[in-house]
């Protein structure tokens, strides 16, 4: 097993952040998921004989790296989906680097969005249509290098690839992103969104908690890490 990069963890949650190309929950793929080997680390680290217990609470697209939080008991599952149901009980900060500066710098976004499960896509519409499901972010232009920017989200709905088709939308690509217009791929399949923070109230000891995941480990991260940070 790989060495899995742990945010933060108690006896409730654990928190991972996760590398581009592991997938948070199974599919028809059948290839071992992060939650597989978050439950390895688990058992190895705590000598725990049996079976784990491990509770999926959200998902973030295969492409996509950063922050994903599961819960290590039944009650803090439980809680944990509750907070997610609640509208901006659970505070989701991604950041995005795109092909062209944002136009405005900062702003508002809400749309419409239909699923096609066929592409396994989603199309953003100005307007309401059958099967759609409102979708609503905020935006903020942090910076540019020469080639690409970088913006940070603010998610206030959690729909399938809702930032990927938001932002396309609007005329912005990720990097990498070919299924929503990017030019070219990413040498290692992923794309340059990445689940910066989540910021929750803690479902057991009600504390606040503010977890930040560092991004991937490659030049153009590194390049905007390094103008945010000064």
């Amino acid at each position: 097993m790989y060495q899995l990069s742990v945010l933060f963890e108690d006896n409730h949650i654990i928190a991972i952040n996760k590398r581009c190309g592991d997938i948070v929950q199974g599919d028809k793929s059948g290839d071992k998921t992060l939650g597989d080997d978050v439950k390895d680390y688990i058992k190895e680290q705590y000598h725990k004989p049996g079976s784990v217990f491990l509770g999926v609470t959200h998902r973030l697209d295969r492409p996509t790296s950063g922050a994903v939080l599961f819960a290590r008991t039944s009650k803090a599952l439980t809680r944990l989906n509750e907070l997610f149901k609640e509208e901006r009980a659970i505070h989701k900060t991604y950041w995005a680097v795109v092909d062209k500066k944002p136009d405005p710098l900062n702003g508002h976004l809400d749309h419409w969005l239909v699923r096609d499960t066929r592409q396994n896509k989603s199309f953003a519409f100005p307007n309401e249509r059958k099967d759609s499901k409102r979708a609503s972010l905020t935006y903020r232009y942090l910076g540019s290098s020469d080639k690409f920017h970088l913006i940070e989200i603010e998610l206030h709905t959690g729909r399938h690839h809702q930032i990927r088709a938001q932002l396309a939308a609007i005329g912005l690509h990720i990097k990498g992103d070919l299924k929503y217009g990017f030019s070219r791929s990413n040498s290692d399949g992923g794309i340059h969104l990445h689940a910066r923070k989540i910021e929750f109230v803690h479902p057991v000891t009600t504390n606040p908690l503010t977890i930040i995941a560092p991004p991937p480990d490659d030049p153009v991260w590194n390049y905007f890490v390094r103008m945010i940070e000064g």
